[in-house]
């Protein structure tokens, strides 16, 4: 396979992945590792989740609009902005001191990965079933304390394969968020977190890129952008209606399918 389809085909899967609770790192790793695609230094599959992040601004852009002309006087978007920080810091601080280990060890091991996916995918399923009245219905009106364990929560993000959504979904749900709030929370702080996660990825590895690389997260950003595009649309939507229960199978059919080829011996 070449390099270029292979980029398509990431991007897209980083489209689809990127704001559902699997792990798009995980499924970009996976695939790369089984089709044999190698970006230098794993900048790539870092760099393309800009196109993520663009879907968000482009759906959410009058609202974010709103929160940056009113808060120096309104109250409840100041609120929601500092519980916004509050929940990215936990995961910047932890990345930034990690780095070395997620991108030297944990990028690297396909096993961990997969081992991952199937667990999260289990206590996704719990969580779904879970009977608990919600509390929390709204992500601008959240208590703080929930801002700062749902950033507690994107710590465990930091291993591919856990998936940061599904991280801040679940310890949204624990704290007695509905599943449509968690689910629109985590859009909200990807934005943060996945921007700060690529500019420090471009940082560290920035004497590594050559145009080669450039062409290919080119391709796979636009494909992201075009995806990721139609999953922020439809996905609240989706979730209010059949929960988080198709995410966790998933999740734990690629896992499985992870564990068999690896066992097989199939990929680097």
């Amino acid at each position: 396979m070449s390099d270029w389809l292979a980029a398509i085909i990431l991007g897209l899967v980083e489209g689809l992945t990127e704001f559902i609770p699997v792990s798009s790192t995980g499924h970009l790793l996976l695939l790369g590792h089984f089709m044999g695609f190698e970006s230098t230094g794993k900048t790539f599959e870092v760099v393309i989740q800009l196109g993520a992040i663009l879907a968000i601004i482009s759906v959410y852009f009058q609202r974010l609009w709103t929160l940056a002309i009113r808060w120096p006087t309104d109250p409840g978007a100041r609120h929601f902005i500092l519980g916004l920080l509050i929940a990215f810091l936990p995961a910047a601080a932890a990345g930034v001191r990690l780095y070395p280990v997620i991108k030297g060890f944990l990028f690297e091991t396909p096993l961990i990965i997969c081992v991952a996916l199937i667990v999260g995918g289990v206590l996704l399923l719990w969580l779904d079933r879970m009977k608990r009245a919600p509390r929390y219905l709204d992500v601008n009106t959240y208590p703080m304390r929930v801002y700062l364990f749902i950033g507690l929560f994107q710590c465990l993000a930091l291993v591919p394969g856990v998936s940061r959504s599904g991280a801040t979904i679940a310890g949204g749900l624990l704290l007695g968020t509905d599943k449509r709030s968690a689910a629109e929370f985590t859009f909200f702080l990807a934005l943060p977190t996945m921007g700060g996660a690529v500019a420090w990825d471009l940082y560290k590895t920035w004497d590594q890129l050559d145009f080669t690389d450039v062409g290919l997260i080119a391709v796979g950003f636009a494909t992201a952008f075009l995806t990721a595009l139609l999953v922020v649309r439809f996905l609240l939507d989706f979730v209010s209606r059949h929960g988080f229960a198709p995410f966790a199978w998933w999740r734990i059919g690629v896992g499985v399918a992870g564990l068999a080829l690896i066992a097989a011996g199939v990929g680097g």
